[in-house]
């Protein structure tokens, strides 16, 4: 074949020199047909985004402004650019540091970067000083609506917006950009008469109970929100009230757009980074006191398989790695049988009265717990709460500061572990809500997103680039999540974006572009 190109090759250049005239054969290819592209039946021209911290591009721990400009509405705003689309105003942080201050009072951190100073890179915060001051408020309007913290009932709560409410009834993220001190997320939103609207809301109903080992509570059959605490999740008949609030404002103007499930809290890396069994024998730290370990435990396994609760004992391994032990408040409390167990035994009673205080609802975590990523600073350091407590029940010091190490003589805090009945009460309230999100989408007849799906396959498959990379939700390196574990990386945004921007074209017969993610980071590295 290529004796035969080659051949023709030469017949051309011998009929163009044999040619009678000067005409020369323009052999300049021929560029394709620019794409046009087309919004469809939906109009782009007034975009408004809605949302949380999903919705604002937070990332790393803290809301910046290469995150904000990295957020999967400011990504549709560029396509729906392509389509008639208009300006998308973000309310933008002052610097990339992250951090906010009240009254010159740092409130909140600056977001996180990966640091190599210890040998083994860890997440810390960016030094320096945010410049982000709540109390200097910005003059809108604003198209991203996305408030970091926000649930579904704040987005119809007047005066989150208010200064002074904030650290009770206020968000600082919203104070920054509220039109007025009692003004609501929604009615901003509404006011702009938009002509398409993302809503992506209901993540942080359930969310703070994940992030806090399951410590809040379930408020099913509550529909008082005011008496929710921040880490409780909402009954789903208040997120389908908010939900249903907010699209019955936005579309009746007859403005049409799309809204997403939330995912799967209890899969993302913030609950799946950290073993339940971190604890290595090779650690000079740890393992030559296992062997001590273990004997001091000896007595309370006996107790422990005297009351019929064999599963209870704590035992380290010499040869391979270890639970750590954890309180599972779902275990029956045992301190007062253990304590008169032991003084059968033998033992004094103020010591049996501190083993049974420290032991009654404790065991080593297996492979259905799910520890925090947070516990990572914890495991192994002394509990100086812990500490204190056990010289107030009349130990000496060196004798209390023995058994106060977290996960090896003192039990993990429930909020450092999520159980497995914890999960499936959050479990549970994700099905809830997204089969009432996905309801609501069909009702007001707009797009509809199955993040949830996504995501999962972000941590199972994960997703193949144009490049042969593949981005996963690997903690640290598999790109799709940023530094905290909840929120995504810039390229995983952009992988929302995409799916975002395929429901807009499925359902209204667009043709926008996919957001590619190679022109977006996976890891900040500074």
């Amino acid at each position: 074949m290529k004796k035969f190109l080659a051949l023709l090759s030469m017949f051309g250049l011998i009929f163009v020199s044999c040619s009678d005239d000067d005409t020369v054969t323009d052999t300049t290819p021929t560029p394709p047909d620019p794409i046009t592209f087309t919004s469809g039946s939906a109009d782009f021209s007034k975009y408004v985004s809605i949302g949380n911290s999903l919705t604002a591009g937070f990332s790393d721990a803290a809301l910046f402004q290469s995150g904000q400009a990295a957020s999967f509405p400011n990504m549709l705003a560029s396509n729906f650019a392509l389509a008639g689309g208009g300006e998308f105003n973000i309310p933008f942080m002052a610097d990339d540091l992250g951090g906010l201050t009240l009254g010159g009072t740092p409130i909140s951190g600056n977001r996180l970067i990966l640091s190599f100073t210890s040998g083994s890179p860890t997440p810390v915060p960016v030094s320096g000083q945010g410049a982000t001051e709540v109390s200097n408020v910005l003059s809108g309007p604003f198209n991203n609506m996305g408030v970091p913290g926000a649930k579904s009932y704040h987005l119809l709560a007047p005066g989150y917006g208010s200064v002074a409410g904030v650290g009770s009834t206020a968000n600082p993220y919203y104070v920054r950009f509220a039109s007025a001190p009692d003004a609501t997320i929604l009615g901003d939103a509404a006011a702009q008469n938009a002509t398409f609207f993302s809503l992506w809301i209901g993540n942080n109903d359930v969310l703070g109970y994940v992030t806090a080992g399951g410590a809040g509570v379930d408020q099913a059959g509550n529909i008082d929100p005011s008496t929710y605490g921040g880490s409780d999740i909402s009954d789903v008949n208040v997120v389908a009230g908010s939900i249903n609030g907010v699209l019955q404002a936005m579309t009746a103007n007859g403005a049409e757009g799309v809204i997403a499930n939330i995912p799967n809290v209890t899969t993302i890396p913030f609950l799946t980074t950290v073993p339940y069994n971190p604890l290595d024998p090779t650690n000079p730290a740890f393992g030559p006191q296992i062997p001590v370990l273990n004997a001091q435990f000896a007595g309370l396994n006996a107790v422990f398989t005297a009351l019929g609760v064999p599963e209870r004992q704590i035992v380290f391994a010499t040869d391979a790695a270890s639970a750590v032990i954890i309180k599972d408040e779902n275990l029956t409390d045992l301190s007062a049988q253990i304590t008169g167990a032991l003084q059968m035994f033998g033992v004094d009673a103020a010591t049996a009265a501190v083993t049974g205080f420290v032991y009654g609802q404790a065991r080593q975590a297996n492979e259905n717990d799910l520890l925090t990523l947070t516990s990572i600073g914890e495991i192994a350091q002394l509990n100086e709460e812990a500490f204190a407590t056990l010289q107030g029940l009349g130990l000496p010091p060196e004798s209390a500061g023995q058994l106060a190490i977290n996960g090896v003589t003192w039990p993990l805090d429930d909020q450092l572990v999520l159980t497995p009945e914890e999960q499936e009460i959050a479990n549970n309230a994700v099905i809830a809500f997204n089969q009432t999100i996905e309801a609501l989408a069909t009702q007001y007849d707009i797009a509809f997103v199955d993040a949830n799906a996504l995501l999962v396959e972000l941590g199972t498959s994960g997703f193949t680039l144009a490049d042969g990379s593949v981005v996963t939700s690997t903690f640290g390196t598999g790109g799709g999540f940023s530094l905290d574990g909840v929120h995504p990386s810039p390229r995983g945004y952009a992988i929302l974006a995409t799916a975002f921007t395929e429901a807009i074209n499925a359902k209204y017969g667009s043709n926008l572009p996919p957001v590619n993610p190679l022109n977006f980071t996976g890891l900040y590295i500074n």
